[in-house]
């Protein structure tokens, strides 16, 4: 994996990028030489409108969610992946046509070429990525571990979106750690940097939390790492793979003097100025969907059509949250908080649309222009749920330290949650985010949501 503006991503989809991108460009160069007007061919007006082309394409569909494997579902959901990077591709390519110099001596058969193009490649991507993508570099990986944290990350290592790491085994340590993982993977016991050098290994795992009694030689690790291999403890290792702090290997040293968790005046104000436009964009977007949406909820279940509830944001302080109304009137009558579920028979019909829409979620964007939301960020509980999974929950209140958001990288990560075991699943998830967010990540997110929505592969 490499790190991107603060985020991971596997090598092989960089790989898969690349490739594509190069291809595009290639061809397109290929089109204009066949195509075009003879004599009319600006070599350096075409490489790099070419280059721009080719760039702009990938991006859009990277960012569409492209290049992420679709493996355990279902072959309804890779269509709608595929369709919806054709649908949204062909009419952005268009536009960079138009605004490209080349298109004056581009002839309408070269765009048409150049699209066609595009879509076969978009289509390949699509079903490629349904089974294994080979990479050209394969790290060889060392677990450091034998017991429950090192099945853990076999597990997360060998799972489809990691098949290009190759983990060569187990290294046992000193102690009476329990072996939990398959035995024919165990290594003998021996000297780390000998079995690093032995096995060509790349990197190495760190899967022990108790470090303490001569159970795990810092020296050999040290000697490995200065020797040019990468050593990764557990923390690191979650963040890097799943995109998550993880709670059970965490420690408030870690906040402490670990990167990110800095919530300077320059994220804050970077982050503001694109909460503005970008909100205001889309509720000038949203507008007709909302008055439609408005109508519907009247008709079936009569006013109102807004539902105001107290939520907490951020630095602990609440709010009044702005949603469009999808259950029905006396969802509470008792006035008892209830966990809202995937299939709350509170809900009304309507409602139950236009929550796996999203759509009852766009009032939010006044609270974004109001300031008391981001776009992005963890998603804002309530007062009564707050109270309870702060005292069940270690590093529960760490996510209050930045704006609650529309969406969050939770909510594109993880399914609908409906209880205590889901809050701290999720927690992990908005860890991450409060580390390590950023315009980058928060673009991504966006599109991330888009793609979420339209294909169906999240529940809320």
């Amino acid at each position: 994996m490499l790190k991107v503006f603060s985020h991971y991503l596997p090598t092989h989809t960089l790989q898969q990028v690349l490739f594509d991108a190069l291809m595009l460009f290639a061809v397109v160069l290929a089109a204009v030489a066949l195509l075009a007007t003879p004599g009319s061919i600006d070599w350096a007006v075409c490489i790099s409108s070419a280059l721009t082309f080719a760039a702009c394409m990938i991006s859009l569909n990277a960012a569409m969610g492209l290049y992420r494997p679709v493996y355990q579902r279902s072959h309804r959901q890779a269509f709608a992946r595929v369709a919806l990077s054709l649908t949204v591709s062909i009419p952005v390519a268009y536009l960079v046509f138009g605004l490209l110099p080349w298109s004056e001596i581009a002839p309408h058969p070269l765009q048409i070429s150049v699209l066609l193009l595009l879509c076969f490649l978009l289509l390949t991507r699509g079903l490629v990525n349904q089974r294994q993508a080979s990479a050209l570099f394969v790290p060889r990986v060392l677990i450091v571990g034998t017991g429950r944290d090192a099945r853990m990350v076999h597990q997360d290592l060998t799972r489809p979106l990691q098949r290009s790491v190759e983990v060569v085994g187990f290294l046992p340590v000193s102690g009476n750690e329990k072996i939990e993982v398959e035995s024919g993977t165990v290594l003998p016991p021996g000297s780390l940097l000998e079995v690093v050098r032995n096995l060509r290994v790349d990197e190495v795992i760190v899967a022990v939390r108790e470090r303490r009694g001569g159970v795990l030689s810092l020296r050999e690790l040290l000697d490995c790492k200065l020797a040019g291999t990468r050593i990764l403890d557990l923390s690191t290792f979650f963040e890097r793979v799943q995109g998550q702090v993880r709670l059970d290997s965490l420690r408030a040293s870690w906040l402490i003097y670990g990167d990110g968790f800095r919530q300077g005046w320059t994220r804050t104000f970077v982050k503001r100025c694109f909460d503005v436009v970008v909100g205001s964009a889309l509720l000038l977007a949203a507008l007709p969907v909302m008055l439609l949406t408005a109508l519907l909820i009247i008709l079936e279940d009569g006013a109102p059509i807004f539902y105001a509830q107290e939520r907490v944001g951020r630095g602990g302080r609440p709010f009044r949250v702005i949603k469009f109304r999808s259950m029905r009137r006396d969802a509470e009558k008792d006035g008892k908080p209830r966990w809202a579920t995937s299939n709350d028979d509170r809900v009304t019909r309507i409602g139950r649309l236009i929550r796996k829409l999203r759509i009852d979620e766009l009032p939010q964007l006044f609270n974004v222009l109001r300031g008391d939301m981001s776009l992005v960020g963890p998603r804002p509980e309530r007062p009564y749920f707050v109270d309870q999974l702060t005292q069940q929950i270690p590093f529960y209140a760490v996510r209050h330290c930045v704006k609650p958001g529309v969406t969050g990288w939770a909510q594109v990560r993880y399914q609908y949650g409906a209880s205590v075991d889901d809050a701290a699943e999720k927690l992990q998830y908005d860890l991450y985010y409060v580390k390590n967010h950023s315009l980058i990540l928060d673009t991504l997110v966006l599109f991330e949501t888009v793609r979420v929505v339209l294909t169906g592969e999240g529940a809320h």
